[in-house]
């Protein structure tokens, strides 16, 4: 077969080929490569740089010859890493039959692994249609687009030195994550870093990480995404806000432009590859937050960027009506992500991060979309969760669910694809609950503490399966769980109407900050619960970035639209809630000390051995069977550590934990030590630091061998030694 091959401007092409999909460089050019099943004609446009207002070269490719099966390809000889370009492709312009063609608008690559700066990025000349004609989005733009549209630039992944480095992969159950955003960490003037808001300031904080503790770093989405997508407008400062979160991906194998203190093209994913590599040293985790749910696309009234000027039909989810996009991510349009095509791009796509990138692992945002067919209903077994649970690059990487969607579906415990873990927010609810002091069955808390084996057990999953979390970047932080009654998003622009309602939080006599000594002792107490609470508590603990020193958001439990000092981690807080930090810390590494905490199963209730003590023995204050039907705020546990492993080379202490969140002190009766030790003091929340927590070899003996006094809201952490080590 002779290959085809033509003489274009100053480039030779040749027919390419149709894998792999985007931009590849061969030894004498770049392969490029696109899908698009009903497109009658496609464009590759290559550009001089980065603001160049036209393309310097247009090449036409051939349906013959550059066309297999669905994909578009061609190789362009003496291209090289750097190399910017974008498309258009035409074909039939129907919306109603599910079609959105139209030459006349650029379009990024799905598959580009950088783009060029967003800043100036203007989605109104994106938009397919003619806003104000009758016709509405049935009318047709004959408006060029190209000379404000970023570029896609061509990256040479082989050319960065890893120095050896690959994917950590901790168990699960040996991970304590930390949610942060990459921007936030750092941009605040507090942060003293040399590069703040970027992947090198993250880089510059790594020290930080390694003194609190942490296994793993889960960062809100660094996708590609048009941070200034918004038009609303701060109504106490009058500044535009801006999409903060990121939840609204342009380029999904693209890392974000404006995160990275290199601005050239491609020093993105340079930098990005740095932190990754820099964050393994230091023996971290890199976890991204990823949005296969929704593109920034948006519904019928969306630009036409990428997705739906090369296949409408393929990449979402329609109505009935194709002309409207069916909406299950409250975003305006729905991925269609069980498509035979979109599966094998999400499948890329992770791939890719992890070959290429190094990462650990991912959170799946509204994940339960992920389990919706191409109608939008949920499915029993839907095949793309089944790949991505099954695949053998992907095998030994963390997937996480957040197991539900804006379209009503809750699938907290009932994720399908196996060896899926999931955010149980279940866990977050009944420790706020209870903490808050609210009169519910003690046998949530209980069930919760021991692993939620209600969610888990069922299908074969394990404790660790269950991520649990106080709060997370959507919410109250902790310090302003217990702070506000109410929520105070009144800068969002939205009168106050936005973030959730049910926030379970209390602000123990006065809503904000207050001087009053003894609430404020109520709300550092509560502080120390809420986090004692997780960190001994069956599952994968996960601590929202700054709660550790009391990181404020002035009530705001919904600030994705706040690139400023309400979202932005103030560093003066880790000195002035030092003893808070020191807390954090120490209870981590008691967790991380003691695998009592990370069992790999769930508790029995029962010894397995003669004369022995069962795994786990709950207790009422007197010391008696707790009464399950009743509601009630005091509760104790013993937890026998020799069972914490199987085949353990050595057994854990044996634990006796009391949890009291009622507003007075309470005694509570104390079970007897394992024969030939005795009950010490690890941990009371009720006493002031340092007693507060105790380092190891320090822990002090009890006043009395029959009972304990737990202060009001507080808990207490008993462990055993030798009657020697006293």
């Amino acid at each position: 077969m002779v290959e085809y091959v033509m003489a274009f401007g100053n480039f030779v092409i040749d027919n390419g080929k149709p894998l792999p999909l985007g931009s590849t460089l061969t030894e004498n050019g770049v392969n490029f490569s696109i899908f698009s099943r009903w497109a009658s004609s496609v464009k590759l446009l290559l550009f001089e740089s980065a603001d160049s207002g036209s393309a310097c070269e247009e090449i036409h490719l051939d349906m013959d010859k550059h066309r297999t099966g669905d994909c578009w390809h061609c190789h362009v000889q003496g291209l090289t890493a750097g190399a910017l370009y974008l498309y258009r492709v035409d074909g039939p312009y129907m919306p109603e039959k599910g079609f959105r063609f139209n030459p006349h608008k650029a379009l990024l690559d799905p598959y580009a692994k950088a783009l060029t700066s967003l800043d100036n990025w203007n989605l109104g000349n994106c938009l397919g249609y003619n806003v104000g004609d009758p016709a509405g989005d049935l009318s047709f733009s004959y408006d060029e687009d190209v000379s404000t549209q970023p570029k896609c630039v061509v990256v040479d992944d082989a050319a960065f030195d890893w120095q050896g480095d690959m994917p950590l992969n901790y168990p699960l159950r040996f991970s304590v994550l930390y949610e942060a955003h990459v921007r936030g960490l750092t941009a605040h003037p507090s942060s003293t870093v040399r590069h703040p808001g970027t992947y090198r300031g993250v880089i510059e904080k790594i020290p930080f990480f390694q003194e609190l503790g942490i296994t793993s770093l889960e960062l809100l989405p660094i996708q590609e995404f048009n941070e200034h997508e918004s038009q609303t407008v701060n109504p106490k400062t009058g500044k535009r806000l801006v999409n903060y979160w990121g939840y609204s991906t342009v380029a999904f194998f693209a890392p974000k432009g404006s995160y990275a203190s290199d601005r050239s093209p491609g020093g993105q994913v340079r930098e990005f590859k740095e932190m990754v590599r820099e964050l393994h040293k230091a023996g971290i985790e890199v976890i991204l937050d990823i949005v296969f749910n929704h593109t920034a696309e948006g519904n019928e009234w969306g630009p036409t960027f990428s997705f739906r000027g090369l296949d409408n039909q393929v990449y979402y989810i329609l109505n009935d009506n194709k002309r409207y996009y069916q909406n299950y991510s409250g975003c305006g349009n729905t991925v269609n992500c069980n498509h035979p095509v979109v599966r094998t791009f999400i499948i890329d796509c992770l791939r890719y991060w992890v070959v290429e990138m190094h990462v650990d692992g991912f959170r799946f945002d509204l994940g339960s979309i992920l389990g919706r067919d191409q109608h939008g209903r949920l499915m029993e077994n839907p095949p793309v969760l089944e790949r991505i649970a099954e695949d053998p690059i992907l095998r030994h990487t963390k997937i996480i669910a957040e197991a539900w969607d804006a379209g009503g579906a809750y699938q907290v415990g009932w994720f399908p694809g196996g060896r899926w873990a999931e955010w149980n927010d279940r866990f977050r609810d009944d420790l706020r609950k209870y903490w808050k002091g609210d009169l519910v069955g003690i046998r949530h808390l209980a069930t919760r503490l021991a692993g939620s084996s209600d969610l888990y057990l069922r299908d074969g999953r394990k404790p660790f399966h269950s991520i649990n979390f106080i709060t997370s970047h959507d919410g109250f932080t902790l310090r302003d769980l217990v702070t506000y009654s109410y929520k105070h998003n009144e800068e969002n622009g939205e009168q106050n109407r936005d973030g959730g309602d049910n926030n379970n939080s209390a602000n123990y006599g006065v809503e904000g900050p207050t001087k009053i000594a003894a609430i404020e002792h109520i709300r550092e107490r509560q502080l120390k619960n809420f986090f004692a609470s997780l960190l001994v508590s069956l599952g994968t603990p996960m601590i929202l970035g700054g709660d550790e020193f009391a990181r404020t958001q002035g009530g705001n439990n919904n600030a994705y639209c706040q690139d400023n000092d309400i979202s932005w981690y103030d560093w003066t807080l880790l000195e002035k809630n030092r003893e808070l930090f020191r807390f954090v810390r120490e209870m981590i590494a008691f967790r991380l000390r003691h695998h009592g905490f990370m069992r790999p199963e769930f508790y029995t209730g029962r010894d397995g051995n003669y004369n022995a003590l069962p795994d786990i023995i709950w207790y009422d204050e007197n010391g008696d069977s707790p009464d399950w039907g009743k509601h009630d705020s005091c509760l104790a546990m013993r937890i026998d550590g020799s069972k914490a492993e199987i085949q353990a080379d050595k057994d854990d202490n044996d634990f006796f934990i009391m949890f009291n969140a009622r507003d007075r002190q309470m005694v509570f009766t104390l079970c007897d030590a394992p024969r030939g030790k005795i009950w010490m003091r690890a941990v009371d929340t009720g006493l002031p630091p340092p007693d507060d927590i105790l380092l190891p070899g320090t822990e002090k003996r009890l006043p009395s061998t029959d009972n304990y006094l737990v202060r009001a809201r507080s808990m207490v952490i008993l462990l055993s030694k030798e009657t020697g080590n006293g």
